[in-house]
């Protein structure tokens, strides 16, 4: 299972360029695989991209910005979806991936299991 993050490399938006450091930064650092799609070179990507996000998570005008978040073909989210999960301690489970024993995230689950 790929995380992949459609992200955008000639991206004239700062907050859109912060948004993906944010995304792949943490990826990065909680050794998490995750393969970047560019989808300003390569126009499969943005095609694919586009038609796989679901209606429901679509701006009400123009199309989904960057960063958009998959696990393989799944979707997951987009930034402001991450950004609460990351908040809550629930970033794998936005993953679809299974939270390592000793992260604050397994650890959550278990006090929530023997509640």
């Amino acid at each position: 299972m790929v995380i992949k993050v459609y992200i955008a490399t000639s991206s004239g938006s700062t907050s859109i360029k912060k948004q993906q450091q944010d995304v792949m930064g943490f990826l990065a650092a909680n050794k998490i695989e995750y393969e970047e799609c560019d989808i300003a070179a390569n126009e499969a990507n943005r095609k694919w991209m586009r038609e796989n996000v679901p209606e429901e998570s679509r701006p009400a005008t123009g199309n989904p910005l960057p960063p958009q978040i998959f696990n393989e073909e799944k979707y997951c989210g987009n930034y402001e979806a991450f950004f609460d999960a990351r908040e809550d301690n629930a970033v794998y489970a936005f993953l679809g991936l299974t939270a390592p024993p000793g992260s604050k995230e397994a650890e959550a689950q278990a006090k929530k299991a023997q509640q």
